[in-house]
């Protein structure tokens, strides 16, 4: 017996009536009870594998949730439905149709683990064949990426609705309240179920908002229902429920279902909610137990005698029983396979190998190469679309006109304004691209690379997709941000990111210094799978030294490198701003002292051509390293470490970096030249290493 098979979710009808204990058949209500049990069963079962030292180390128990999450599962259609479950949706995913089996799997985190193979934690039960999404553990995040794939259900004309389940207190995050904004904005078509048992862990509603109902905060949105239920009664809740998703599906408006629960348990196996709910409290929630009620009210009903119960309830044990027994014999994870799932598969062009154009094309400026690049890859791929600031107002494309003119040819629903929240920018961006694997998402993550920060718990999330759900979700999103310096921008218009997002596993990042490498990554960017930090030299946009032949499909392979000057005396390693710098520092020593100097401009970041660095290096015996960033944990030192450790050998001097100092860059722009690198110091620190 299987929960997928014999008790499947309820078929949503438009003629469906209210569910009352009168009118609800028997077959229903068998089901229901079988489904509650086995949830109840297991969810007091979990703490056992970890005294027993098996797993399940993280268990959120759900008791107390019995008729919202059964109500979720039942109306969730996976075939055309998208969910957002949180950790404490056990029940919800079990009526979905999740097996026991592959609920002990996943707290076990066997190698079986339909969710993560044992990569993510507990209790963060996911099936993404059925569009039961993994989701992290950062509470509420989720929210976005409902929206995101409500945002293609309604794009594509899609039947179905997008629904994203949280508890109450996880209302109180920025990107929540982001997610229901942009939903009412967009009229979307997504469901968000508010499971509100009074707690976020130890601290009480009273600590989260002056609203006793934590929905009441959104009241006065427009095209947004509120619908509230008690989610510890099982026909209240599938009504609830039930309305909600005709509801969205009727209007195309988005829905709040805020559902009173009660938390039995701790709020976790490392909580100990005696601690700070009374004695007197834990009893009174024992005693509102929903399955308990639900068992009685059977009886009551004379719909089922106590023999029949019996039989249901036995008969869950027994499946129970015999999916633990296959899961302790699954496969542990493999240790080798760490490695796997890091990065998605990049795009690959037959022609341009080593990303070294072949001359032909007119000369073009950065900022021509990057609107002429999104254009053709556009055209190429009717299923590209493009959001941010300022990206669709008039004839303005983006604050520095980089995507200028794309709305008017490609139109406002592919090419579209996004509200001043970086967290919805990209977080809207990872939903979306679940949609379809054939969507590919440009945005703007931010004017300026300072302001992306707001993002970053977004970015994180999208960096572990892949891994995270065993290769089987990454989003196929570029970001792309405007960087640097050398325009008198000051702080929050002026800084360069790449050393903070180079930390992050999954993420690639490149950073062109002139118009061909710019057309060259950004269409490998859009056309690869996966997320890509795409960062542009704000200063080189419209500057004569950036221009250069673009040929039509230009392709730059990621971790390639260019030399763009060749040399015997010394290799200088740089990227972006500085790349030109160096150019001119190396020149004016060629003519000063008759000695070459080898550029090597990196372009890709993560990953990093340190193939062609080492190779130049144990050629020319010396390495400076140079970048705009501070000097002080910029993404030079990782270089130079890595210089030092695999050529050592071959090092006549000490590996030396130029960089911007360790202070913020300042607006005026004598304070910004005493900043950030120039010609000058780049010159000095070559003469300091050929003296060496």
């Amino acid at each position: 017996m299987t929960t997928n098979s014999k008790y499947r979710q309820l078929a949503i009808r438009k003629e469906d009536k209210e569910f009352t204990i009168k009118n609800t058949d028997n077959d229903t209500l068998r089901k229901w009870f079988y489904l509650l049990t086995l949830g109840r069963k297991l969810d007091e079962k979990a703490p056992n594998y970890l005294k027993q030292a098996l797993g399940w180390s993280y268990h959120a128990p759900y008791a107390g949730h019995d008729g919202i999450q059964l109500a979720i599962g039942q109306i969730f259609d996976r075939n055309t439905d998208h969910l957002f479950p949180y950790y404490r949706d056990m029940l919800t995913v079990i009526s979905a149709g999740l097996t026991a089996e592959e609920i002990i799997l996943n707290g076990l985190s066997k190698a079986t683990d339909i969710a993560s193979g044992g990569r993510h934690m507990s209790n963060h039960f996911a099936k993404p064949e059925w569009n039961i999404h993994n989701v992290s553990s950062s509470t509420g995040n989720h929210t976005l990426h409902a929206v995101g794939v409500a945002r293609a259900i309604k794009y594509y004309g899609a039947k179905g609705v997008a629904i994203s389940s949280q508890g109450e207190s996880s209302a109180s995050e920025g990107y929540v309240y982001e997610a229901i904004n942009g939903a009412s904005r967009e009229e979307l078509p997504v469901i968000f179920v508010f499971q509100d048992n009074g707690y976020g862990i130890s601290v009480p509603k009273s600590g989260q908002t002056a609203n006793p109902r934590v929905s009441d905060n959104f009241l006065a949105f427009k095209n947004l229902s509120i619908i509230y239920c008690n989610g510890k009664d099982m026909f209240n809740s599938m009504n609830a429920m039930l309305k909600a998703k005709h509801t969205v599906l009727e209007k195309g408006k988005p829905v709040i279902v805020h559902a009173n629960c009660i938390r039995i348990g701790s709020h976790s196996n490392s909580d100990r909610q005696e601690l700070y709910r009374s004695p007197e409290e834990l009893q009174e929630a024992r005693l509102m137990d929903p399955l308990a009620k639900f068992r009685k009210i059977l009886l009551y009903s004379e719909k089922f005698t106590e023999e029949e119960l019996v039989a249901i309830e036995q008969e869950a044990a027994q499946v129970i029983s015999a999916a633990h027994k296959k899961a302790l014999t699954a496969q542990d994870p493999d240790p080798a396979s760490i490695f796997n799932f890091v990065t998605a598969e990049p795009y690959k062009s037959e022609t341009y190998l080593d990303g070294i154009p072949d001359g032909s094309g007119p000369k073009r400026k950065f900022i021509e190469a990057l609107n002429e690049t999104l254009k053709a890859e556009f055209r190429l791929n009717s299923d590209t679309f493009m959001w941010g600031q300022d990206m669709a107002s008039g004839t303005k494309g983006g604050i520095f006109n980089v995507s200028k003119g794309m709305q008017q040819e490609f139109g406002l629903k592919r090419v579209f304004n996004a509200p001043i929240a970086e967290d919805f920018i990209v977080g809207t961006a990872n939903g979306m691209s679940r949609f379809n694997e054939k969507i590919r998402i440009v945005i703007e993550g931010a004017e300026f690379a300072d302001y992306f920060w707001p993002a970053m718990e977004q970015l994180v999330e999208m960096s572990h997709d892949y891994w995270r759900s065993n290769g089987q979700f990454t989003a196929n999103v570029t970001i792309r941000l405007a960087c640097g310096g050398y325009i008198g921008g000051g702080l929050y218009h002026s800084q360069t990111i790449e050393s903070a997002l180079s930390t992050l596993p999954g993420l690639r990042i490149v950073y062109p210094s002139f118009a061909d490498d710019a057309a060259g990554l950004l269409r490998t960017c859009i056309r690869s799978k996966g997320p890509t930090v795409f960062l542009e030299p704000k200063a080189l946009y419209n500057d004569p030294v950036a221009t250069a032949p673009v040929p039509d499909d230009f392709v730059v392979p990621f971790g390639k490198a260019r030399i763009r000057r060749k040399g015997d005396r010394l290799t200088i390693v740089t990227y972006g701003n500085t790349t030109h710098m160096c150019l001119q520092a190396a020149e004016k020593v060629a003519n000063e002292k008759k000695i070459q100097v080898e550029v090597i401009d990196i372009r890709s970041i993560v990953p990093l051509d340190s193939e062609t660095i080492l190779r130049s290096v144990e050629k020319t015996n010396r390495a400076l390293v140079v970048h705009e960033d501070k000097q002080f944990s910029g993404f030079g030192a990782e270089i130079a470490a890595m210089i030092q450790e695999k050529a050592f050998r071959s090092l006549d001097a000490p590996v030396k970096r130029v960089g911007g100092t360790y202070t913020p860059i300042g607006f005026n722009r004598i304070l910004e030249k005493a900043i950030l690198p120039d010609e000058d110091k780049i010159h000095k620190a070559i003469n300091e290493i050929l003296a060496f």
